[in-house]
C-alpha cells in the first residue's frame, strides 16, 4: 500500500534507461524519478545526452533498454494520442509553421483532444485567447507566427502547451538562441504554470535560481541528481565542465525558497 501511494507522487520514473545508436552508447543507466509539481532542471556539456534523453521523454527516441513510467504506468501502455494529451513539449528548434497565425499555433494545443476532422469549438477558442493574453501576446493574436521575434515564438509554443493542458512540460533548451531578457521571461513563464516540468538549460545561474531538483549529465550519464544547492559546488564543475569556477549561496526572490547558488567563474586558470 504504501509503494502505491508512493508512485502516485511521481510524474515519471526512469529505470535502468540506456540507449545505444550504431554502436555508439549515447546513454548507459539512467535512473531518476520527479515528483508531482516539480520544476527540474536537466543540465550537461554539449554532447553529453541531455536531448537524447528528453527524446526518449517525449518518445521521439525508443531507448535500447530500460523503462519509463509516466504516472504509475509504463510509456509502452500508452497510445501516442493519450500519451500527447498529458505531456507537452517545447524545443529550441522553433518551426516556422508555414503562415500559421499565432492564434492558429496556439489551437494546435486542442488537437490531442480532438477526434480526427473535429471542429474547433468556441470554448477552444477562448481557451486559445485566454493563453495567448498570459504569455502576453494578445496584440499579436494575428500575425504570422514567422514575424515573431524568437523570444516571441517561445511564449507562442508555451501558450500552445497551456491550451493542451498538460500533466507535464518538457522544454528542451527553449533559451539557448534567447537575449537574457528572454531567457529569464520563458523560463519563469514556464515555472509560474504550477505543473511538472523538466527542462534543460545551459546558463547554470538560471537553473539553480528557478529548478526545485537539479538533473547533471556527463558522457550519457547522470553523475548528480539534488537540490540545487546541494548539486552546484566547484568540484562537480571542474568534472562535469572543465571549469573553475566558485560557488556562494544568495538570497531567492522566489516564494518558498530561501538561498539559491550563484556561480563565478574564474578565468586563466588551468584545472
Amino acid at each position: 500500500m504504501e509503494d502505491a501511494k508512493k508512485s502516485q507522487t511521481k510524474v515519471i520514473e526512469v529505470r535502468d534507461l540506456a540507449l545505444k545508436i550504431d554502436d555508439h552508447q549515447i546513454l548507459s543507466d539512467i535512473n531518476f524519478s520527479i515528483d508531482t509539481g516539480k520544476f527540474v532542471g536537466l543540465i550537461g556539456p554539449n554532447g553529453a545526452g541531455k536531448s537524447s534523453l528528453l527524446r526518449s521523454l517525449y518518445r521521439y527516441t525508443t531507448p535500447t533498454t530500460g523503462e519509463i513510467v509516466f504516472l504509475g504506468k509504463s510509456l509502452c501502455h500508452y497510445s501516442r494520442q493519450d500519451y500527447a494529451r498529458q505531456v507537452a513539449v517545447v524545443l529550441q528548434e522553433i518551426p516556422d509553421h508555414f503562415n500559421l497565425s499565432v492564434f492558429d499555433v496556439v489551437a494546435m494545443g486542442v488537437l490531442p483532444h480532438k477526434s480526427l476532422f473535429s471542429a474547433v469549438s468556441l470554448q477552444d477558442k477562448l481557451a486559445v485567447a485566454s493563453a495567448i493574453d498570459k504569455v502576453g501576446l494578445s496584440d499579436k493574436t494575428r500575425q504570422p507566427f514567422s514575424y515573431l521575434s524568437g523570444g516571441e515564438k517561445q511564449r507562442v509554443l508555451i501558450a500552445r502547451a497551456i491550451v493542451q493542458q498538460p500533466v507535464f512540460l518538457i522544454m528542451d533548451e527553449p533559451t539557448s538562441h534567447l537575449d537574457v531578457k528572454y531567457q529569464i521571461q520563458i523560463m519563469e513563464l514556464a515555472k509560474s504554470l504550477n505543473i511538472t516540468v523538466l527542462a534543460s538549460f545551459h546558463d547554470l545561474n538560471l537553473a539553480g535560481a528557478l529548478c526545485d531538483e537539479i538533473l547533471v549529465l556527463k558522457e550519457g550519464a547522470l553523475v548528480a541528481d539534488g537540490k540545487p544547492l546541494d548539486v552546484f559546488n566547484a568540484q562537480l564543475l571542474a568534472d562535469v565542465y572543465g571549469v573553475c569556477a566558485s560557488v556562494s549561496s544568495v538570497s531567492c526572490p522566489y516564494e518558498g525558497i530561501e538561498q539559491v547558488p550563484h556561480i563565478r567563474y574564474h578565468y586563466g586558470y588551468a584545472l
